[in-house]
Protein backbone atom coordinates (compact mmCIF):
# COMPACT_ATOMS: atom_id res chain seq x y z
CA UNK A 1 0.00 0.00 0.00
CA UNK A 2 1.12 3.82 -1.06
CA UNK A 3 1.26 6.30 1.50
CA UNK A 4 1.45 9.87 0.87
CA UNK A 5 1.99 12.78 2.03
CA UNK A 6 1.61 16.63 1.10
CA UNK A 7 3.40 19.44 2.60
CA UNK A 8 1.94 22.70 2.31
CA UNK A 9 4.46 25.44 3.38
CA UNK A 10 2.70 28.47 5.03
CA UNK A 11 1.56 31.91 2.94
CA UNK A 12 4.12 35.04 3.56
CA UNK A 13 4.53 36.68 6.52
CA UNK A 14 6.29 39.56 8.03
CA UNK A 15 8.49 37.33 9.72
CA UNK A 16 9.47 35.72 6.33
CA UNK A 17 9.82 39.00 4.35
CA UNK A 18 12.08 40.21 7.15
CA UNK A 19 14.17 36.86 7.44
CA UNK A 20 13.47 36.84 10.93
CA UNK A 21 13.68 33.78 13.63
CA UNK A 22 10.04 32.86 14.48
CA UNK A 23 8.59 32.86 17.49
CA UNK A 24 5.37 31.21 16.66
CA UNK A 25 3.38 34.57 17.32
CA UNK A 26 3.51 36.67 13.46
CA UNK A 27 0.50 36.53 11.81
CA UNK A 28 0.05 36.35 7.82
CA UNK A 29 0.46 40.21 5.71
CA UNK A 30 -2.80 40.67 3.70
CA UNK A 31 -1.29 39.69 0.65
CA UNK A 32 -0.53 36.36 2.14
CA UNK A 33 -3.80 35.66 3.13
CA UNK A 34 -5.39 36.79 -0.12
CA UNK A 35 -2.91 34.22 -2.13
CA UNK A 36 -3.87 31.76 0.41
CA UNK A 37 -8.11 32.39 -0.32
CA UNK A 38 -7.10 32.23 -3.60
CA UNK A 39 -5.40 28.76 -3.45
CA UNK A 40 -7.61 27.28 -1.65
CA UNK A 41 -9.06 25.32 -4.60
CA UNK A 42 -6.54 24.15 -5.91
CA UNK A 43 -6.09 22.00 -2.62
CA UNK A 44 -5.22 18.19 -2.99
CA UNK A 45 -7.45 16.16 -1.15
CA UNK A 46 -6.58 14.14 2.00
CA UNK A 47 -8.74 12.12 4.80
CA UNK A 48 -6.44 13.60 7.63
CA UNK A 49 -5.19 16.99 8.03
CA UNK A 50 -2.87 18.30 10.28
CA UNK A 51 -0.30 21.42 10.77
CA UNK A 52 2.60 23.01 12.57
CA UNK A 53 1.76 25.46 15.90
CA UNK A 54 2.32 28.47 15.70
CA UNK A 55 0.19 31.60 14.00
CA UNK A 56 0.67 31.51 10.54
CA UNK A 57 0.21 28.40 9.67
CA UNK A 58 -2.85 28.49 11.56
CA UNK A 59 -3.93 30.99 9.83
CA UNK A 60 -2.85 29.86 6.39
CA UNK A 61 -4.83 26.71 7.21
CA UNK A 62 -8.19 28.61 7.99
CA UNK A 63 -7.33 30.85 4.62
CA UNK A 64 -7.49 27.56 2.66
CA UNK A 65 -10.56 26.27 4.37
CA UNK A 66 -9.13 23.43 5.98
CA UNK A 67 -9.73 22.47 9.94
CA UNK A 68 -6.47 20.57 10.51
CA UNK A 69 -5.13 19.46 13.91
CA UNK A 70 -2.33 20.88 15.80
CA UNK A 71 0.86 18.61 15.95
CA UNK A 72 3.65 19.64 18.02
CA UNK A 73 6.07 17.16 16.40
CA UNK A 74 5.70 19.17 13.52
CA UNK A 75 6.63 22.49 15.29
CA UNK A 76 9.19 24.93 13.45
CA UNK A 77 12.88 24.14 14.65
CA UNK A 78 13.45 26.47 17.78
CA UNK A 79 15.94 28.32 17.85
CA UNK A 80 16.04 29.53 21.54
CA UNK A 81 17.02 32.96 22.48
CA UNK A 82 17.09 34.02 18.86
CA UNK A 83 13.65 33.32 18.58
CA UNK A 84 11.80 37.20 17.01
CA UNK A 85 15.36 38.22 15.97
CA UNK A 86 16.68 39.07 12.40
CA UNK A 87 19.67 36.63 10.99
CA UNK A 88 21.08 40.26 10.07
CA UNK A 89 20.67 40.83 14.14
CA UNK A 90 22.32 37.86 15.12
CA UNK A 91 24.58 37.59 13.14
CA UNK A 92 26.01 41.07 13.67
CA UNK A 93 26.01 40.02 17.82
CA UNK A 94 27.36 36.39 17.55
CA UNK A 95 28.99 35.82 14.01
CA UNK A 96 30.87 32.52 15.53
CA UNK A 97 27.52 30.97 16.66
CA UNK A 98 25.85 31.89 13.71
CA UNK A 99 28.90 30.50 11.50
CA UNK A 100 28.64 27.07 13.94
CA UNK A 101 24.58 26.89 13.79
CA UNK A 102 25.10 26.80 9.67
CA UNK A 103 27.85 24.33 9.47
CA UNK A 104 27.29 22.15 12.44
CA UNK A 105 23.79 20.53 12.35
CA UNK A 106 24.23 19.07 16.08
CA UNK A 107 25.10 22.70 17.11
CA UNK A 108 22.51 24.65 18.90
CA UNK A 109 24.44 27.70 19.98
CA UNK A 110 21.05 29.65 20.42
CA UNK A 111 20.05 27.00 23.41
CA UNK A 112 17.58 25.64 21.96
CA UNK A 113 17.36 22.50 18.91
CA UNK A 114 19.89 21.54 16.59
CA UNK A 115 19.23 20.75 13.09
CA UNK A 116 19.81 17.36 13.75
CA UNK A 117 17.35 17.09 16.02
CA UNK A 118 14.49 19.07 14.05
CA UNK A 119 15.03 16.32 11.37
CA UNK A 120 15.11 12.82 13.95
CA UNK A 121 11.96 14.70 15.37
CA UNK A 122 10.10 15.44 12.48
CA UNK A 123 11.75 12.21 10.65
CA UNK A 124 9.97 10.34 13.53
CA UNK A 125 6.57 12.00 12.46
CA UNK A 126 6.81 11.02 8.43
CA UNK A 127 7.20 7.55 9.74
CA UNK A 128 4.32 7.44 12.24
CA UNK A 129 2.25 9.14 8.90
CA UNK A 130 3.41 6.02 6.66
CA UNK A 131 0.30 4.26 7.79
CA UNK A 132 -3.40 5.09 6.81
CA UNK A 133 -4.41 7.81 5.61
CA UNK A 134 -3.43 10.55 3.15
CA UNK A 135 -2.02 13.07 4.96
CA UNK A 136 -2.23 16.94 4.08
CA UNK A 137 0.10 18.91 6.31
CA UNK A 138 0.51 22.79 7.02
CA UNK A 139 3.65 23.40 7.79
CA UNK A 140 6.87 25.31 8.62
CA UNK A 141 9.51 25.65 5.69
CA UNK A 142 11.96 24.39 8.08
CA UNK A 143 9.73 21.41 8.59
CA UNK A 144 9.71 20.69 5.05
CA UNK A 145 12.97 20.82 4.69
CA UNK A 146 13.71 18.29 7.41
CA UNK A 147 11.35 15.59 6.13
CA UNK A 148 12.88 15.85 2.74
CA UNK A 149 16.30 15.11 4.85
CA UNK A 150 14.80 11.83 6.39
CA UNK A 151 12.69 10.99 3.67
CA UNK A 152 15.68 11.05 1.11
CA UNK A 153 18.03 9.90 4.12
CA UNK A 154 20.11 13.37 2.95
CA UNK A 155 23.19 13.91 5.93
CA UNK A 156 21.60 16.98 7.73
CA UNK A 157 24.19 19.57 6.47
CA UNK A 158 22.08 19.41 3.59
CA UNK A 159 19.11 21.16 5.10
CA UNK A 160 20.17 24.88 4.17
CA UNK A 161 20.35 23.79 0.65
CA UNK A 162 17.19 23.20 0.24
CA UNK A 163 13.95 25.99 -0.33
CA UNK A 164 10.56 25.71 0.36
CA UNK A 165 8.77 28.86 -1.00
CA UNK A 166 5.32 30.39 0.31
CA UNK A 167 2.08 28.08 -0.25
CA UNK A 168 3.90 25.45 -2.26
CA UNK A 169 3.16 21.72 -1.94
CA UNK A 170 5.83 19.32 -1.65
CA UNK A 171 4.51 15.51 -1.91
CA UNK A 172 6.03 12.32 -0.46
CA UNK A 173 4.76 8.82 -1.67
CA UNK A 174 6.15 6.19 0.75
CA UNK A 175 6.22 2.13 0.12
CA UNK A 176 8.45 -0.97 0.59
CA UNK A 177 10.49 0.81 2.99
CA UNK A 178 11.71 3.77 0.48
CA UNK A 179 9.64 7.33 0.01
CA UNK A 180 9.59 9.34 -3.57
CA UNK A 181 9.58 13.19 -3.66
CA UNK A 182 7.70 15.10 -5.57
CA UNK A 183 8.92 18.52 -6.13
CA UNK A 184 7.16 21.85 -4.22
CA UNK A 185 4.53 23.32 -6.73
CA UNK A 186 2.92 26.45 -6.17
CA UNK A 187 -0.50 26.24 -5.32
CA UNK A 188 -2.83 28.42 -7.23
CA UNK A 189 -0.13 28.57 -9.78
CA UNK A 190 1.27 31.53 -7.64
CA UNK A 191 4.13 31.35 -5.18
CA UNK A 192 6.08 34.44 -3.22
CA UNK A 193 9.84 33.41 -3.39
CA UNK A 194 10.90 33.94 0.20
CA UNK A 195 13.75 36.78 1.08
CA UNK A 196 17.23 36.07 -0.33
CA UNK A 197 18.81 37.41 2.38
CA UNK A 198 17.88 34.69 4.79
CA UNK A 199 15.60 32.24 3.28
CA UNK A 200 18.27 29.28 3.28
CA UNK A 201 18.84 30.40 7.37
CA UNK A 202 16.77 30.86 9.76
CA UNK A 203 14.49 28.22 8.47
CA UNK A 204 11.74 31.23 8.05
Amino acid sequence: MTSRVLLVSPASSPALRQARFYDGLGALDASGAARARAAADDLPRAERVVRSPGARCQETAVELGLAAAELPELAGLDAGRWRGRTLEEVGGAEPEAVMRWLTDPDSAPHGGESVRALCQRVGAWLESAREGARTLAVVEPDVVRAVVVHALALPPETFWRLDAAPLTVTELSGRSGRWNLRLGRPLGGDATPPPESGRSRTGQ
